[in-house]
């Protein structure tokens, strides 16, 4: 143990008869002291009787009606009401601080990282007195049981108990890294298509896939089923950008790289998705979350519909 954690671990008298002392030797009264602390002068008494005990020494004078300092008692009270100042002031101070709020909103995987996280400056300047909390994951939590205030889930549900806003409709289209140089269907043929897990999407979802697009777009012959595959949309669109092949992405995931032009749409036809929802407690809810729901319906609906087939955003490069 260094040497000042051995000073801290000094054994000390009883912090309440120290308290006492101090409040006798600044209203130089027991009587006094009793009422500031509210116990009787027969306690304070008794405290100052052990402290002195304990220490070895007599601390005060006795007189009928006042109370005096000893010498000794003269040097063990500046130290003490210096200690009790401080620590009545850290106190003071944590009090003074601003209660700060905190709202937990869970969404999946891909929709925290590309929607969510980069508008986190924007929910903190919205509101400034209160924390964000992001949960990510996959697995749908418990709202009910407080696991977060809200949610943003994906399809029709049921949600029994809890009371859901519609945000935006998702679509699906193929999209590639511009430099590959896909233009027209007829190109998939030579192109490498990039798959997603059906599992990675809500239970009983309309899963978009390549066959699916095969037959809307009328392609004969296509090997809807070769190519590379992964578990979550997230590194989908990833290995899209890094030019790995063609994927059928979400045009609300991949919305910003479609935007940036590190993502291009070339042709059609898109494929529906199902509704992003907002999704809480029913009755009025959390404060927490009345605060959630009014930041992201503020914030999708500040924005065009990435998804909307006529968005300028998502027909970027892409072919109606």
């Amino acid at each position: 143990m260094d040497e000042k954690n051995a000073s801290i671990a000094r054994p000390l008298p009883p912090l309440t008869a120290l308290r006492t002392f101090e409040a006798a030797a600044r209203l130089e009264s027991f009587k006094r002291a009793a009422a500031e602390l509210g116990v009787t002068p027969t306690a304070v008494s008794h405290h100052i009787r052990r402290l002195e005990a304990d220490l070895g020494v007599v601390l005060f004078h006795r007189a009928t009606r006042r109370v005096t300092l000893t010498e000794e008692g003269r040097a063990l009270h500046g130290p003490v009401r210096q200690g009790f100042e401080a620590m009545a002031e850290a106190v003071a101070r944590l009090r003074r601080r601003p209660v700060r709020q905190v709202a937990t909103l869970s969404a999946t995987l891909a929709f925290t990282a590309r929607l969510l996280v980069p508008r986190v400056a924007r929910f903190r300047a919205r509101f400034p007195g209160w924390d964000l909390r992001l949960t990510a994951t996959d697995e749908p939590v418990d709202l009910l049981a407080g696991e977060a205030d809200a949610a943003i889930r994906y399809g029709a549900g049921p949600y029994p108990g809890l009371e859901a806003v519609d945000l935006m409709a998702d679509r699906f289209a193929p999209a590639c890294a511009p430099h590959l140089g896909i233009r027209t269907p007829a190109d998939l043929g030579r192109a490498t298509l990039i798959h997603v897990d059906p599992l990675a999407f809500a239970p009983g979802a309309s899963v978009p896939s390549w066959r699916h697009f095969a037959a809307r777009a009328g392609l004969k012959g296509l090997d809807s089923a070769g190519g590379i595959a992964f578990n979550d949309e997230g590194s989908a669109i990833q290995a899209a950008i890094a030019g790995q092949g063609i994927a059928l992405v979400s045009l609300v995931l991949a919305a910003g790289e479609i935007e940036r032009g590190t993502l291009v749409c070339p042709f059609g036809p898109t494929l529906e998705g199902l509704t992003y929802r907002f999704v809480a407690p029913g009755g009025g809810g959390r404060p927490a979350a009345q605060v959630l729901r009014q930041w992201v319906t503020e914030e999708f609906a500040a924005h065009d519909n990435p998804a909307d087939p006529e968005s300028r955003r998502a027909a970027r490069g892409a072919t109606p």
